[in-house]
């Protein structure tokens, strides 16, 4: 099982609200995650506990340079930004260097799963439908 993980500051509430369904991360990851794979959605920081907040399904996997980014690829990542280059500067932030247009990323988009008989998902799910 593959997880997507998140850090809980910066994305925990928006993931439990239905408000992200992408990320972008930095390099070409189409070898680990492909569409219609199953994932679990996580946050904590690296290196320590992780909670899981819901199972997903990757619904597509693009990989692009960073400049290429169009608008809503951009706000996918999050609402607030409006331009490649705010996912730069995040990018930057989370990988510790510097992040260029010329830059390779992987946009990740998926949705949740429902599980029967996993009280409180139900809740998660249908604020995304």
């Amino acid at each position: 099982m593959f997880a997507l993980n998140f850090y809980p500051e910066l994305y925990a509430d928006a993931l439990m609200r239905g408000r992200k369904g992408a990320t972008i991360r930095l390099g070409d990851k189409s070898d680990k995650y492909r569409s219609g794979q199953i994932v679990w959605i996580t946050v904590g920081r690296r290196y320590q506990v992780r909670q899981k907040l819901f199972t997903a399904i990757i619904d597509d996997v693009t990989v692009k340079k960073v400049g290429e980014l169009t608008q809503t690829e951009v706000e996918k990542e999050n609402l607030e930004f409006r331009s490649p280059e705010d996912v730069m500067t995040l990018l930057s932030r989370i990988y510790d260097r510097v992040v260029t247009p010329l830059d390779i990323v992987t946009i990740i988009s998926f949705s949740p799963v429902r599980e029967n008989g996993k009280e409180g998902l139900d809740e998660i799910y249908d604020r995304w439908v």
